[in-house]
């Protein structure tokens, strides 16, 4: 029976490797790795927590399970813009903690083989320490968002009190 089970887990992780969804803020297309990701749904109501950073707008009921929900513009410190009816949060684990990611809009999963990322380049800390990669796409490029980089332990911390 563990045989099994463990012939079922590295079968999954061969049909996820590669494959990223990919979503967009603005012009600017992004990918993160299908593993982390728990579902999609529709922007919704999100309730508003004192004292979490700007970018965690708030709360969400998730059929029963309260989720801090992250907007990734605020986050890349972009201008905010209104919520449409294109407008998603997709949800992810974080190191063990479901978030939910408030987007643009989402778009497809994509296989993006290794030999077509690179590393992203170095800068002085900003917006980079989010990014695993850079994928490569005919002449387009997509960054490549590090999950478990996408909050640091401190804020881990404040929304594991949230939850």
């Amino acid at each position: 029976m563990t045989e099994q089970s463990s012939l079922d887990s590295s079968y999954e992780e061969d049909a996820q490797k590669d494959k990223y969804l990919t979503f967009s803020l603005g012009n600017e297309l992004y990918g993160i790795e299908i593993k982390h990701v728990i579902e999609i749904i529709g922007i919704q109501t999100i309730t508003v927590v004192p004292e979490l950073p700007e970018y965690v707008r708030g709360i969400i009921n998730l059929r029963g399970k309260i989720i801090p929900a992250m907007d990734v513009r605020l986050r890349f410190k972009k201008t905010f813009r209104e919520y449409n009816d294109r407008t998603c949060i997709v949800v992810i684990d974080i190191q063990e903690i479901s978030v939910g990611l408030i987007v643009d809009s989402v778009s497809e999963v994509l296989s993006i083989p290794g030999s077509d990322i690179v590393p992203p380049p170095e800068a002085g800390g900003g917006m980079n320490r989010y990014i695993q990669g850079i994928g490569k796409l005919g002449a387009a490029v997509m960054l490549l968002l590090d999950c478990d980089k996408m909050l640091n332990d401190n804020e881990i911390d404040k929304l594991f009190i949230a939850q």
